[in-house]
């Protein structure tokens, strides 16, 4: 891959650069359980196999409701991937040829996900990200807020509503626990639009 272009002040390139030549980006797809986000990280790595490019995902070594080798959508869309208990195992894993990782439930990771997204972009790789935007409590997530900070592209998905039916940015969580992350799917969450919503 070709080395990243470094532009000093207000320089400018004399002629377009193609993205693989500009170096590498950032995507996050961000929003409630039940938005679609791991769909969508799907969706764009699976592209990116088809244009022969060599992909590799990880997931957080706590998110095993569906697979411990597979990331998986709510609708059985799956991929094959790692996973890792902390931040800087993906950047011990990631292959020389890589062009294209994929990190599903950023949420999950500690807060050193942000430097080793933006190491791997450094090194003119594209990144896809995808996570909650939201606790349970509606309050932002510290990592997924840096990493939609530092991103090239932003996609804030939304759901439907459980309750009404309205646009859905909220994760309602249906039992007790007071745990900051609860692993958990249809059986412990609803999407909830702003009005629905119950702290």
């Amino acid at each position: 891959m070709a080395a990243r272009a470094r532009l000093k002040g207000n320089q400018r390139p004399a002629a377009p650069l193609h993205w693989a030549q500009a170096g590498g980006w950032i995507e996050a797809v961000v929003g409630s359980m039940f938005s679609g986000k791991t769909q969508e990280l799907i969706r764009r790595l699976r592209l990116c196999t088809i244009a022969r490019q060599k992909v590799q995902v990880f997931n957080h070594a706590l998110d095993v409701r569906y697979a411990k080798d597979h990331i998986v959508s709510h609708d059985s869309a799956k991929i094959p991937s790692q996973a890792v208990a902390k931040a800087k195992d993906i950047l011990e894993l990631v292959a020389p040829e890589t062009q294209v990782v994929g990190i599903d439930e950023v949420q999950f990771f500690d807060e050193a996900v942000v430097e080793v997204c933006e190491a791997l972009a450094d090194e003119g790789r594209r990144v896809i990200v995808a996570g909650l935007d939201q606790d349970y409590r509606g309050v932002p997530f510290p990592v997924t807020s840096r990493i939609m900070g530092v991103a090239e592209f932003v996609t804030k998905n939304l759901a439907v509503c459980s309750v009404c039916g309205g646009p859905a940015n909220r994760s309602q969580r249906l039992s007790s626990t007071k745990k900051l992350i609860e692993v958990g799917a249809a059986d412990k969450y609803e999407a909830r639009c702003r009005a629905c919503f119950r702290r």
